[in-house]
């Protein structure tokens, strides 16, 4: 790193700031972003990649669409495990050799995948890359927070953030592509290669600063008291409440009794958590942190940008092929109009967060999201591909404008030390956010299109001349029925309708109870700490 950026001078944002810490020795800076967003890319798609082909599993595996499921949930499962503790095994095996043995895992866990034959087989494989994958982001942010002096970590997490952001966005159309002209295997085989240069890249370009190996020598010499109690209730407490969040809708909540053991387990799991874990001087995951306000306020926002990214990700693509019917491909090429847009804007968004609060862009930021997803509450059934392709990008102009903030904000005030903690604490409230906007969408949607459809039939009444008058416009564009077929399909057009109708009522109202949970969000921008002048600059 150049010597200018060694130290951080006078009173300004850098002041206090030393490149001790940083990985990337005495090259460029900007080569350790380069080289750990291949692994970023290839974890994060590998997130949304597998939901379109599900279908094809099931049918080459010849198992039920329901026991498919679990290869989303296991991997779900053992990446909610292992994120919140990653922060403590970064600092006890060294940030560099946890990264690599993260990105190994991954990489033999895929060519597991890929090579699967039977639905146990994939399961325990995709397990293992949930536990290869839940490392990769901790240690990667953790990278940027030492390397980057507080001046320039907007533009480097801004930089870090187009693959976090874009790779969910063409995980679906790059996954329903393979999946038709290839096949399945290649969606979990592609991340061979990448995973195999990602490992090369790191073994030579990235350092482990000899200040993280003092500290972790320092830590083992005191005697490594591992917080086996710490590590059970994170595990059963996070993988029981990801299996009730995934699962819940399917298995109709807490009508199920698999269901109600799952949340009543996550609850008292969580619950001991707390309280062992803050009692404890060397918990194995520092949930004091939280008592940061600003990391406290930060780790909320990022719960918010979770539930949006991937809500609105899964969700926007299943109201366009089952309202508009539109095509998997279709349906991921108006998503990928708002990867576009979030990838022009990210690097914006690096550099106003040197000039402009962080404050100031995340309230912002949170307030555009708010209007975007009250603009999607106003679509209907009949609006164009090009209507709902600028309405996503509303949407996703405002995104790097979260994300990067947040990541840039949250290290304010905190101890250089305890950076790998931070960072699994910021993902555990992305992913926990993400499932928690996913299954409580699903859960609206699915109850209010019941409702809707109950409304809708109840104003269907045959004395009604409105009513008449509709049946007979379908007859006249079915077109020269014999009176008793034409009434029997004139009342499936009609049913048909009403059924897609209730069905984009419910999407509305999912954006609207989103709508309004960001704006409940907003003032909490205010309490966030200021940076410009920050002694310590972290």
């Amino acid at each position: 790193m150049a010597k200018a950026a060694t130290k951080g001078g006078g009173g300004g944002p850098d002041a206090g700031w030393s490149d001790e810490r940083s990985a990337a020795g005495k090259r460029n800076p900007w080569l350790i972003v380069m080289v750990i967003s291949l692994a970023t890319f290839m974890e994060v798609l590998d997130t949304a990649i597998a939901n379109v082909s599900l279908s094809h599993i099931a049918g080459t595996l010849a198992i039920s669409p329901d026991e498919a499921t679990w290869v989303l949930t296991s991997y779900l499962v053992a990446n909610a495990v292992v994120v919140p503790i990653s922060g403590w095994l970064s600092d006890v095996l060294g940030r560099k050799r946890f990264y690599m043995m993260s990105v190994l895992l991954f990489t033999v866990a895929s060519l597991a995948c890929g090579l699967s034959g039977s639905l146990a087989m994939l399961i325990l494989a995709r397990i293992v890359q949930g536990l290869g994958g839940g490392g990769l982001a901790t240690s990667e942010q953790s990278f940027l927070a030492d390397t980057f002096p507080p001046s320039k970590r907007g533009m480097a997490f801004a930089a870090y953030g187009v693959v976090v952001i874009v790779a969910p966005v063409v995980g679906p159309s790059l996954g329903g592509y393979i999946t038709d002209n290839i096949s399945w295997h290649w969606i979990f085989l592609i991340n061979v290669p990448v995973g195999i240069l990602s490992l090369i890249l790191v073994h030579f370009l990235v350092q482990e600063p000899p200040a993280l190996e003092r500290d972790r020598k320092k830590l083992l010499k005191k005697g490594l008291n591992v917080d086996y109690v710490g590590f059970a209730l994170v595990a059963v407490g996070l993988g029981c409440l990801e299996v009730t969040l995934d699962r819940g809708q399917r298995d109709d909540w807490f009508g199920s009794g698999f269901i109600l053991t799952m949340a009543i387990i996550a609850a008292v799991a969580l619950t001991l958590l707390v309280v062992w874990e803050l009692a404890r001087k060397d918990p194995i995951v520092n949930l004091r942190l939280l008592g940061n306000r600003n990391f406290g306020i930060c780790f909320v926002m990022m719960l918010a940008v979770g539930t949006i990214l991937f809500g609105s990700t899964q969700i926007i693509p299943q109201m366009l092929q089952e309202v508009f019917g539109y095509t998997a491909t279709d349906a991921g090429l108006a998503l990928t109009t708002g990867g576009l847009a979030a990838l022009v804007a990210m690097p914006f968004t690096g550099l106003l967060i040197g000039k402009v609060q962080t404050r100031i862009l995340l309230g912002g930021a949170f307030l555009v999201q708010a209007l975007a997803l009250g603009h999607l509450s106003g679509l209907t059934a009949d609006v164009s591909f090009g209507h709902i392709a600028m309405a996503r990008v509303f949407q996703a102009v405002a995104l790097p404008f979260l994300f990067v903030p947040i990541n840039a904000q949250a290290y304010v005030g905190l101890d250089p030390k305890s950076f790998n903690q931070a960072s699994a604490l910021l993902n555990v409230a992305r992913n926990l956010g993400g499932s928690v906007g996913i299954s409580a969408a699903q859960a609206v949607i699915e109850q209010r299109e019941q409702f809707h459809q109950s409304r809708i039939v109840e104003s269907l009444n045959p004395l009604d001349p409105n009513y008449v008058q509709g049946l007979g416009q379908i007859g006249q564009q079915l077109g020269g029925a014999a009176p008793g077929d034409a009434s029997t399909s004139q009342l499936g057009v009609l049913y048909q309708q009403v059924t897609q109708q209730a069905a984009m009522l419910s999407y509305i109202d999912v954006y609207h109870v989103l709508m309004i949970a960001v704006f409940c969000i907003v003032p909490l921008a205010i309490f966030l700490r200021p940076v410009t002048g920050q002694k310590g600059g972290h």
